[in-house]
């Protein structure tokens, strides 16, 4: 097995240094060996843990279902049964959320095409953001970004 410093872990998984330490500090990731140096010596198995971490992530899933799914993977004979439950419980997150994300577009749609694209005293989306009920749609779940 090949050791590696956490600089080196972190360009091979794709992951920022202080999210490898803010996984350690969780549970997500095992405790690193220490070198005499007592720096931080990582190897192959923390390397695939952090890539299902960082796989996980990108999928939407939450650190808690990361956290179910590792534990999972301790008995490799288990049923999958817990793992497809996560997944599919996650599936019905993301159709939730694709349907108010469209909704939202729809909302934006009507709302700049009833625009009369005169000054801002006459302008739909002005009136529409302070008027909540000229809205046709209910998108008031906190979607807000930035």
């Amino acid at each position: 097995m090949q050791e590696m410093p956490i600089g080196t872990l972190s360009e091979a998984a794709g992951v920022k240094v202080p999210t490898i330490r803010f996984y350690e500090q969780i549970g997500l990731m095992p405790a690193p060996a220490r070198t005499a140096s007592n720096r931080r010596s990582y190897g192959q198995e923390h390397l695939k843990r952090l890539q299902f971490i960082r796989h996980g992530r990108d999928l939407g899933f939450s650190v808690e279902d990361i956290r179910e799914l590792l534990a999972m993977t301790r008995d490799p004979r288990a049923s999958c049964a817990g793992a497809d439950s996560i997944a599919e419980r996650h599936l019905a997150a993301v159709r939730r959320r694709i349907a108010q994300l469209e909704a939202l577009r729809d909302e934006l749609a009507r709302m700049i095409g009833d625009c009369r694209h005169g000054s801002l005293a006459e302008c739909r989306v002005i009136e529409t953001l302070a008027d909540h009920s000229l809205c046709t749609h209910e998108h008031g779940s906190g979607m807000a970004t930035g």
